[in-house]
């Protein structure tokens, strides 16, 4: 097992670096110059050129990685213009280990607007995964269980309802009518554990995170169903069945144990791409995180902070797929790894 995950975190490691390097071949092949958005209204072609060199556009594209990447391991400086390092050391920014770059729109290392962002997708994705994991594999059970009668029928309708909306049609329903119309919650502001305690953060994330969490109900309700209702069909269940054994006991050691390893993967993932930045919710309900943060570095061609967002998106679903793997031979005892 152990070698199993270090060969799995070594191609991560790679997966990474060259999701990095496809980033920036695209941002390098586009018919924009990045280097005009830090001009200034005055821009002169010489102002310009010299604003291309400060912010390394004017070498190749792999020559351009190849410094990103040594920056990740040893850090870096930025601009890298020897001369200007000798006559004004300090206008020089120094970025250490591990250095995801410096952006030219904030001029702050992508690092500290990374660390700063994180928090508010990470508290939105995690709430909404657990909304959606309760409700959708809870309901997805019972459905299963009531398979064709009313309760199934109302349940699996319900869910369709809901994953035909597109995601931010369902936020603008929430925040209109039950915070601006009818005032049943507060106008959700997303406020840290650390200014307003737990009450105030749970309190933000209420409905930004029900959002989420509707979406993901309605197809984890039918997963779950689905999973259920296949491992109900198992022969070692009807064995079970007949050697007396109480439903119960049946339904959480046996039929639960081969549904959810399934199910467990693909919430492993829908994890992992949330904690990337949860775009269309954080616009509608201006949270200021990793999703919307990125939006604005595509439109300012900040590339800096846009490879590190990717980079950040990357990790988190590769870590998810490790973890789900790992969890698969937890869960079942039959997956085995060398």
């Amino acid at each position: 097992m152990f070698a199993y995950i270090v060969r799995r975190v070594a191609a991560g490691m790679v997966m990474i670096l060259a999701m990095s390097l496809v980033t920036m071949v695209l941002f390098f092949a586009s018919p924009v110059d990045p280097a005009r958005y830090t001009c200034g209204k005055n821009c002169t072609p010489e102002l310009l050129e010299q604003n291309r060199k400060a912010l390394g556009y004017d070498q190749p594209v792999l020559s351009y990685w190849v410094d990103f990447t040594k920056g990740i391991f040893v850090g870096s400086e930025f601009p890298k213009d020897p001369a200007l390092k000798k006559s004004a050391p300090e206008t020089i920014a120094d970025c250490p280990a591990p250095c995801l770059g410096y952006s030219p729109q904030s001029s702050r290392p992508v690092r500290d607007i990374i660390v700063e962002k994180l928090p508010v997708s990470a508290s939105l994705a995690i709430a909404a995964f657990i909304m959606w994991m309760i409700a959708g594999v809870g309901l997805g059970i019972v459905a299963a269980l009531r398979k064709g009668t009313l309760v199934d029928r109302a349940i699996v309708g319900s869910a369709l309802v809901f994953y035909a909306f597109p995601t931010f049609f369902i936020g603008l329903g929430l925040y209109v009518f039950l915070a601006l119309k009818w005032g049943i919650v507060p106008v959700p502001a997303y406020t840290s554990i650390a200014d307003g305690g737990v009450g105030l953060w749970l309190q933000g994330l209420l409905l930004p995170a029900l959002t989420l969490a509707l979406v993901y109900i309605a197809g984890y309700i039918r997963l779950t169903r689905a999973f259920v209702l296949e491992a109900k069909g198992e022969d070692y269940l009807r064995t079970a069945q007949a050697k007396g054994l109480k439903s119960g006991r049946i339904l959480f050691k046996h039929t639960l144990r081969g549904a959810l390893t399934p199910i467990a993967t693909v919430a492993g993932l829908d994890l992992g791409g949330l904690l990337g930045g949860t775009i269309i919710t954080e616009q509608v309900f201006n949270y200021d995180g990793l999703g919307r943060t990125a939006v604005m570095a595509a439109t300012t061609y900040d590339l800096p902070v846009t490879v590190g967002i990717v980079l950040v998106a990357a990790t988190f679903v590769i870590t998810a797929n490790i973890v789900v793997d790992v969890l698969y031979a937890v869960i079942d005892p039959r997956v085995k790894y060398s």
